[in-house]
Parts: structure tokens; C-alpha cells; sequence
């Protein structure tokens, strides 16, 4: 009967050594799992930029305004007979900060 008890003993702790410091342990898994979580966080964030930029690519295909948009803030252009201003802050406001 002792015997048993041994041999029975011995494989619990074998089992129990390959559960917290074997392969595929239970530190693995919970490693694995914030992994996870991590990855599927940053897929979802590329899944609403990949949104975005269907929607504009949809956009630029389909009309005018968004190529007409695109160009004046990108390039700068302006349409034939618009005014352009622009409106450049003073220095002086910064110079009264730093005193």
C-alpha cells in the first residue's frame, strides 16, 4: 500500500511541476492571453485606419470636392479668382511671455 502511495505522490508532483514550470505552464498561457488581448487591440485600431482609408480612397474616386480639398490644404492651391490670406501670428505676444 505504501508503494502505491509513493508512486501515486511522485506523479502528482511530476504533474504539478509540468503544470507551473513545464512547457506550455500556466505562466505560458497567461502570457499568451495579454498577447493576445494586445494583438487584437492593435488589429482593431488597423481596422479603423484600413476604414478610413477606403473611405477616403472612395471619396477621391467618386467626386471632386475631396481632390479639390486634398489640394488646397496639401499643395496649397487656389481657385481662379479667390483670395488667398494668410494670417501670420505676431511676435510680440511671445516676447511679452518670456519677460
Amino acid at each position: 500500500m505504501r508503494l502505491i502511495t509513493a508512486i501515486l505522490v511522485i506523479f502528482l508532483v511530476l504533474l504539478q511541476y509540468r503544470l507551473w514550470f513545464g512547457k506550455n505552464s500556466v505562466p505560458d498561457y497567461f502570457a499568451l492571453e495579454d498577447e493576445i488581448t494586445r494583438q487584437q487591440s492593435n488589429n482593431n485600431k488597423l481596422k479603423q485606419r484600413n476604414k478610413l482609408l477606403y473611405a477616403d480612397t472612395d471619396d477621391l474616386k467618386s467626386g471632386t470636392e475631396a481632390i479639390e480639398e486634398r489640394a488646397r490644404h496639401e499643395l496649397g492651391m487656389i481657385k481662379e479668382g479667390e483670395t488667398f490670406f494668410r494670417v501670420i501670428p505676431s511676435d510680440t505676444k511671445k516676447r511679452e511671455r518670456s519677460r
